[in-house]
């Protein structure tokens, strides 16, 4: 006879199996495929060889065995250049968002519901269509370039395009929600009194802030840094639209082992490695949530 705690257990159980069950089918076992694939030797002409070929990732971290792959640095070169891009796109959309959630917090609740729809209102537009904008803004005879040289401004058309500075445009206009979001919901919960109180013992707007304010708001800072990093390491599209060929980042590069060079195990070993750096920021995230927790228990 089951008791009730076992009876507990078996309606936890039957409510999770759906989720567990697609969580399994369409992340675990794709992952799970990935990880071999990226052990294995790429075919002659495509696919794979069932052989095991460590090879794949000594291409880019510097062990390949130099007669039938080679070590190259410019694979290194990419995926540093990831991860400058995915940092700077977290403290560019920090920085629009961190103030901005501050002012919407403080208006009418009608003005504050209105923000929020107007932040969270490029959802339902076309990610394509949005980057096809700036390509027609930033192109040399685009509409930027054009109002600069018709005000008398420059001589000739600024090279906005395909650059570094292009990318990071486009990426920043894209994450500012999924950063915005986080912070609002840390912002909104701050407690007023708290400020009071600072004030009231002697402490000047700097020492509130980095005292009261920064601490309280961290973690939603932390959140969004984290949901705002993990898709721009690995994004690729904003790349191959305002970056071209002269700013690859890793997304592009798996994008063309898998479908140009068709160097399916090369390509998935280039997807574990940003799976592996994802993973570690997330594991440093949760121990710092859970040292955060202990420290606000302790108290």
């Amino acid at each position: 006879m089951l008791t009730a705690e076992n009876r507990a257990r078996w309606r936890l159980a039957g409510l999770l199996s759906p989720a567990t069950l697609i969580i399994g089918l369409f992340f675990v076992v794709p992952l799970a495929i990935m990880a071999l694939y990226s052990l294995l030797e790429p075919g002659m002409y495509g696919g794979v060889e069932w052989t095991f070929y460590p090879d794949n990732f000594g291409r880019i971290l510097g062990w390949a065995d130099g007669s039938n792959e080679e070590f190259d640095v410019v694979y290194l070169q990419i995926l540093l250049r990831s991860f400058k891009l995915a940092a700077i796109t977290v403290l560019l959309t920090l920085l629009v968002c961190y103030p901005a959630a501050f002012w919407v917090s403080r208006q009418p609740e009608r003005l504050r519901n209105f923000c929020l729809f107007l932040i969270t209102l490029p959802f339902f537009t076309s990610l394509i269509v949005r980057l096809y904008a700036w390509v027609l803004i930033l192109r040399p005879t685009g509409f930027l370039n054009a109002s600069l040289q018709g005000l008398g401004l420059i001589d000739a058309p600024l090279d906005l395009i395909y650059t570094e500075g292009a990318v990071l445009l486009g990426m920043t206009y894209i994450f500012v929600p999924f950063m915005f979001l986080p912070i609002y919901a840390s912002v909104e919960k701050l407690d007023r009194r708290l400020l009071e109180a600072s004030a009231d013992l002697g402490a000047g707007r700097w020492q509130s802030f980095w005292r009261v304010i920064f601490p309280l708001t961290l973690p939603g800072i932390a959140a969004g840094s984290i949901i705002v990093f993990i898709p721009s390491l690995g994004n690729f599209i904003v790349p191959s639209l305002l970056g071209g060929a002269r700013v690859l980042m890793i997304g592009n590069l798996v994008e063309q082992q898998f479908l140009a060079a068709r160097n399916w195990p090369f390509g998935a070993a280039l997807a574990m490695l940003i799976m592996a750096a994802v993973l570690l920021f997330l594991l440093l995230y949760v121990r710092w949530q859970g040292r955060a927790a202990l420290k606000e228990a302790a108290r």
